[in-house]
């Protein structure tokens, strides 16, 4: 106690301190700033781009810019095949996921280590290796272009990724509490939704977290499966945006990109704590 503080019981200064507190500023400088800046720059009228410099505080609040990224910018468009993209994706990913973990680690079958292995081995192939073969098959199938593309496209590839963490999390489950409720007569099923779901709460809700994010900023699915412009999704769309004015619009295209980074600072702001005790009962228990 007398090494962190002084005679006076005030916490004492030291150099580890201030280089932490230096460190940390660093980092909130570099999330934040940007942030800033661009909404900044996302109100600023048209001549102050070109007449200011680009670190200049726009001289008035011009929303107009906004607007024109929601109805001439098709964003409404964008944000929506995101939406019909990005969360049917995450409930079968869920679902799928949570019930292959239970399957590979509560039950015991032969053969279980061989099948989780092949999750695994999802986990190395490199995601530009199967975009022609994708590419090939929705073509002959008729789902280029439509949000079906892009949802078989996400729940497979994260798929890999889901099994190996859910089935982490069931590992760390207690044992005792699953074979009592077998005892007592709890059928597997009941055993799975009524006993090892309830527990696993804020690992499912991590998850979904996690890959709502890859899946709401994926850039390299959307653009290869989504080829026209009213089947774009938000990142894809942002790519047209520049170029839909001829000259750039600087105002709406900050504007547009504001717009589609407000659906994950939702996420993060209301479901924080809950990710963070989630992957902390991952790095405790795994």
């Amino acid at each position: 106690m007398t090494a962190l503080t002084s005679t006076h019981g005030r916490p004492r200064v030291t150099v580890g301190r201030l280089l932490g507190l230096a460190g940390l500023t660093l980092l909130i400088a570099i999330e934040v700033v940007p942030l800033v800046w661009l909404f900044l720059s996302s109100v600023k009228a048209p001549t102050e781009f070109s007449g200011n410099p680009m670190w200049a505080l726009p001289e008035g609040l011009y929303w107009q810019n906004y607007a024109d990224a929601w109805t001439r910018g098709n964003m409404a468009r964008y944000i929506t095949n995101s939406a019909v993209a990005t969360f049917p994706s995450i409930v079968l990913l869920l679902l799928l996921g949570v019930m292959a973990g239970f399957g590979l680690e509560v039950m015991r079958w032969r053969g279980r280590d061989g099948v989780l292995l092949l999750f695994l081995a999802g986990l190395m192939v490199p995601l530009q290796m199967i975009l022609l073969p994708l590419f090939a098959i929705y073509v002959r199938s008729g789902i280029l272009n439509t949000p079906l593309a892009l949802i078989v496209t996400y729940t497979a590839t994260g798929l890999p990724m889901t099994v190996f963490i859910m089935a982490g999390y069931y590992r760390s489950l207690p044992r005792e509490i699953i074979e009592a409720a077998v005892i007592e007569g709890a059928s597997i099923y009941r055993v799975f939704w009524s006993i090892s779901l309830p527990m696993l709460r804020n690992a499912i809700l991590t998850i979904a977290v996690v890959q709502f994010l890859f899946f709401w900023n994926d850039l390299l699915f959307a653009i290869t499966f989504t080829t026209t412009n009213d089947s774009r999704t938000i990142q894809a769309g942002l790519l047209n945006f520049v170029g839909t004015y001829g000259q750039t619009e600087w105002g709406p295209t900050f504007a547009s990109i504001c717009i589609s980074v407000v659906p994950t600072l939702l996420i993060f702001l209301l479901l924080n704590q809950q990710v963070m005790k989630g992957l902390t009962d991952g790095a405790l228990k795994g």
